[in-house]
């Protein structure tokens, strides 16, 4: 099953930590990112779509800075994260560049996420690059982060990523081989656990332990992750970054380092996350036509809405209301409510010449709308 689960996978999260990136804090590792970039271009030479998720500018930046540790203020990390981005992110194009592929870069913050609005706008900004074919490198925006805000290990962001994208898996490239009965430095009886449950309380328990000394996470935070990322449907492998090919085997199914399974069905999560965990703000009142679209598994296009009702922003959860009053279904509406009523009716091809603009052709894509009836 473990071979089936990742090999089927179309479209993963990869995310390498800080010790990898920088070769334990002596400065990035440019061999590495480049053997990275070479797995990844040859995933998407086999039609799979990846998302990277790179540690390593807090790092990268105290490198460069002189520094001999990790700072410990919040304004010297965001300052040593400032100095070192700039230096990831070129060292990730230029990888990236030998293989004829482009790179993104996208910092978020917790609040991007967490915010209906900004989450759609990067939920969309995410899926037009892997359909122009560019390699998003997403990193927390140390630069701006606070304790209010901060995701605090990147293992956390790449689970959240996964949610995001609706990926099939994450994987994890860390320096351990994988997640242990108990810590293998300190217990000779340690066994590798080659899968386990995403989301089987007794994990967090054997993760434990602190992170290395270049990084902010540990193998207690990729266990929680992988629960994380399993409410979408994503299976997470854990593995060392420092095995030949990772990304690339991990792809085809071969059993390395620990598998931690998703026992939800993706469409099930979704639902129950449109269904039932955000408060509507608003409705759209559909014709007969716009009901049997949504029915036949089309998005919301404005010219099978007949009025919007309520004020609302874009991204905000709207309900999608028949003729005869029920609620079919529900969605995070493409424009706000102002927008939405001057483009009622409308054919996609009139939203610019309404608006002067278009965010998108639907007023609900399928993809963030759910079916109640």
């Amino acid at each position: 099953m473990s071979k089936t689960r990742l090999a089927n996978a179309k479209r993963l999260v990869v995310k390498v930590g800080s010790a990898l990136v920088t070769n334990n804090g002596a400065g990035l590792d440019l061999a590495a990112i480049e053997d990275w970039a070479r797995q990844i271009a040859t995933l998407r030479q086999q039609g799979k779509e990846v998302v990277l998720v790179s540690s390593g500018a807090v790092a990268c930046g105290v490198q460069r800075l002189g520094w001999g540790r990790r700072p410990k203020t919040v304004h010297e990390k965001q300052a040593a994260a400032a100095v070192g981005q700039a230096g990831l992110v070129e060292a990730y194009e230029a990888a990236f560049n030998k293989h004829s592929l482009h790179t993104a870069q996208i910092l978020l913050t917790h609040d991007d996420l967490a915010d209906r609005k900004r989450y759609l706008n990067a939920r969309s900004t995410l899926s037009t690059l892997l359909e122009l074919g560019v390699v998003p490198i997403i990193n927390e925006n140390d630069t701006v982060v606070t304790d209010e805000i901060k995701f605090g290990d990147n293992d956390t962001l790449g689970a959240l990523v996964a949610n995001l994208i609706e990926a099939d898996a994450l994987i994890i490239l860390t320096d351990q081989i994988g997640l242990f009965t108990a810590d293998p430095r300190k217990d000779a009886n340690a066994k590798l656990i080659s899968e386990a449950t995403a989301g089987d309380e007794s994990l967090e328990a054997m993760a434990g332990g602190a992170g290395t000394r270049m990084g902010t996470g540990g193998m207690i935070t990729k266990v929680i992750a992988a629960k994380r990322a399993a409410r979408s449907g994503a299976h997470t492998a854990i593995a060392s970054g420092r095995e030949v090919d990772p990304i690339i085997r991990l792809a085809a199914g071969e059993p390395l380092g620990t598998l931690l399974v998703s026992q939800t069905q993706p469409l099930a999560a979704r639902k129950q996350w449109l269904a039932d965990h955000l408060q509507l703000a608003g409705r759209l009142l559909l014709d007969d036509g716009a009901v049997n679209a949504l029915k036949a598994g089309k998005s919301l296009l404005p010219i099978g809405v007949i009025a919007a009702e309520g004020e609302f922003e874009r991204g905000s959860a709207v309900a999608c209301i028949s003729p005869d009053g029920r609620e079919i279904a529900r969605g995070l509406c493409n424009y706000g409510s102002g927008e939405a009523r001057l483009i009622t009716r409308k054919s996609t091809a009139e939203i610019e010449n309404v608006l002067g603009y278009v965010d998108e052709p639907e007023i609900i894509h399928r993809d963030n709308l759910i079916l109640l009836a």
